[in-house]
């Protein structure tokens, strides 16, 4: 069993011992810690916005959250199965103390986690994160009498104002989508998806065939969208004679995309093609983080914007694009992160710019793919051990290829001049994330299986 406590929040499997596994009082803990941190900011709000996936335990884990929200003296707002954009709306609609989203994200079923958000429905930053750590390993935390104790309310119209948020986009053509008489194929991983981006879809007029889109949490396959996961949708996709297929992650935050051919349009250039379609409209400049394809660097050099790169996390792409006052940004994973809306991927608002997009230009998903540079990032990952030291291994390969531009932000990345590695450790699962970059696949694949090795004959 594994519990994963982070800045972002806490994540482990179901069952098992406390403090080995995400076990009640262990969810007890952390929600009671959040709140104990929450009620030292400044906010005119004592509500608490509440939502998660459809994962089998998630109706548990956000009974014991709410339980202990309330008797830490907060109303909730549970606004039931939902999406980790929608909570990060309804905290901004609302105006919110916090939220917690109950996802485990890519994660398999086995998992559930915590995910906080302040006030602004942002995810909480690197110190944020590190106090409410404090409280936990302290137990620095008290319940309310019952005279202050707060209040439990049910609320699950936040989907549809979600989606008509997205719908009043001024750079989402809703009329020009209904001309175009879309066909596309959803993969929703029996989870939420299944049920919300139906109802967008339906909304702007484009028919959807459903592949997995049952909300019951028995993922029918991994539930990370990587292209080994989407062979039946793939096949669907041509068999429907669809224009394109949408494959999003359990809580709706990652999108990716097929191409009418039933090839992936890839993950990695979700972002590349919203964010040329957004700069063509309204310039201005990008962030993505290290992991990140450089074609995002290329889209934003050819709009005479300027793009910078972040650390690995939503938290940090967010803060470096207040910084650089970006207008799109996100992560290579199909996480796009539009200010207009709100500062959190949000897989919505990706379909509904990329359908005004290719209804705009009038061309095939296929095509659209085919006019951006062709990198090819090869993912993967060593599993890690708790003897294995990841520090002392990042640390003899920086030696190593000290002669090569050298990034430290965030693990090590190294580029090369026909490509790039980005080593790190995950925030989220008990591994090292091993990718590479080069154009085309063999070269890519190659790359990454050299520094495997390398990092092999260190372990």
């Amino acid at each position: 069993m594994t519990l994963i406590k982070s800045i972002s929040g806490i994540r482990g499997t179901i069952g098992g011992e406390v403090g080995t596994s995400l076990s009640p009082l262990d969810i007890v803990r952390f929600t009671a810690s959040y709140a104990s941190f929450i009620k030292k900011q400044e906010h005119d709000s004592d509500t608490i916005i509440i939502g998660r996936d459809a994962r089998i335990s998630g109706k548990m884990v956000s009974n014991i959250v709410c339980g202990t929200l309330v008797a830490c003296g907060f109303n909730v707002i549970d606004i039931g199965l939902s999406t980790t954009p929608t909570v990060e709306v309804a905290v901004k609609l609302s105006k919110s103390a916090g939220g917690i989203i109950l996802t485990a994200s890519h994660n398999p079923k086995q998992w559930n986690a915590l995910k906080l958000l302040n006030n602004k429905g942002e995810f909480l930053s690197s110190k944020d994160g590190e106090e409410i750590l404090n409280l936990v390993e302290n137990d620095s935390f008290l319940f309310e009498e019952v005279d202050n104790i707060g209040n439990y309310s049910f609320d699950d119209s936040f989907n549809d104002k979600h989606i008509e948020e997205v719908l009043n986009l001024n750079l989402v053509n809703v009329d020009l989508v209904k001309e175009s008489k879309f066909k596309v194929v959803l993969d929703a991983v029996n989870s939420t998806g299944g049920f919300i981006i139906p109802i967008l879809l339906e909304k702007m007029g484009v028919e959807c065939v459903k592949l997995y889109c049952e909300p019951n949490g028995n993922f029918p396959h991994n539930p990370e969208p990587l292209p080994e996961n989407l062979t039946e949708i793939s096949k669907l996709v041509v068999e429907e004679k669809a224009d394109f297929g949408i494959v999003v992650d359990p809580d709706v935050d990652r999108l990716a995309l097929v191409c009418e051919d039933g090839t992936m349009f890839g993950e990695e250039y979700t972002l590349v093609s919203i964010a040329d379609f957004v700069l063509s409209k309204t310039p201005g400049n990008t962030v993505s983080n290290l992991s990140s394809t450089r074609a995002l660097r290329d889209i934003t050099i050819r709009h005479n914007g300027i793009y910078t790169s972040s650390a690995v996390g939503e938290v940090n792409v967010v803060e470096k694009m207040k910084i650089t006052n970006a207008i799109i940004g996100g992560e290579g994973n199909g996480g796009i992160i539009y200010p207009e809306l709100h500062y959190g991927r949000d897989a919505l608002v990706g379909i509904a710019l990329f359908l005004t997009q290719l209804a705009e230009r009038k061309i095939s998903a296929k095509q659209l793919r085919e006019s951006y540079p062709d990198y090819v990032i090869s993912k993967n990952k060593i599993q890690l051990t708790p003897e294995i030291n990841v520090d002392k291994i990042l640390k003899t390969l920086l030696e190593k290829y000290k002669n090569e531009h050298i990034t430290t932000i965030d693990g090590l990345k190294i580029d090369f001049e026909d490509g790039w590695v980005h080593l790190r450790k995950s925030n989220t699962e008990p591994i090292i994330r091993v990718y590479a970059e080069s154009e085309g696949k063999k070269k890519a694949n190659s790359l990454a299986e050299k520094m495997i090795n390398e990092i092999k004959n260190l372990i």
